[in-house]
């Protein structure tokens, strides 16, 4: 099982690009612009947008499934009063007593705010709020690329417990490129 997993893992880390990998594209604006759509791969991965619902209603599993049992954001995206996220959701990911599956943990665990919500929106409308001060938590691009590439809630997504595919990549390739995209010109794809 060790070794599948190691093999899972490894297949993931190649399906996301490094900053390397978009060198050779002269033009500052296309590269960036390149950078963003790889960065795309792990931005509307499940492991991110069960957590950014453009609604009051989080998402679990590869098939983005409305939570159950049925939660809402509540007022301080921590879920609503005796149904906080950390009623279920504990500092670390706990395997089921059976041993398939898990609950997914982190401290603290909860929704990214509703002007965060990126399920159904174009990589072209993810990417402008991102840039966004007003819908990306006051953080200024090199704020973003720090959080990218240390957050440990970010950093769920590739350690997500047993029974999730993580997010391609790794969150140190996906730091690497949110930087490079800053440093490029923080360029959108077009719709």
């Amino acid at each position: 099982m060790a070794g599948l997993l190691l093999c899972s893992q490894a297949l993931a880390q190649e399906a996301l690009r490094g900053p390397e990998a978009f060198a050779s594209i002269a033009d500052d604006k296309a590269r960036s612009v390149a950078l963003f759509e790889e960065m795309g791969k792990v931005l509307t991965h499940p492991r991110c947008l069960n957590c950014h619902p453009v609604d009051d209603m989080p998402r679990q599993g590869d098939e983005m499934r409305v939570h159950q049992p049925q939660v809402s954001r509540g007022e301080s995206d921590f879920g609503v009063a005796g149904m906080r996220c950390n009623t279920c959701h504990s500092p670390e990911n706990v395997v089921y007593v059976s041993g398939e599956g898990s609950i997914p943990g982190h401290d603290p665990w909860h929704l990214a705010p509703p002007e965060m919500g990126w399920i159904g929106l174009p990589l072209s409308a993810i990417c402008e709020q991102l840039k966004d001060r007003e819908r990306n938590g006051g953080r200024t691009l090199k704020q973003l690329v720090e959080h990218n590439a240390e957050d440990g809630l970010v950093g769920w997504g590739w350690e997500p417990g047993q029974g999730r595919e993580p997010a391609p990549g790794s969150q140190e390739i996906f730091g690497a490129l949110t930087e490079a995209w800053v440093d490029a010109g923080a360029g959108c794809p077009a719709e």
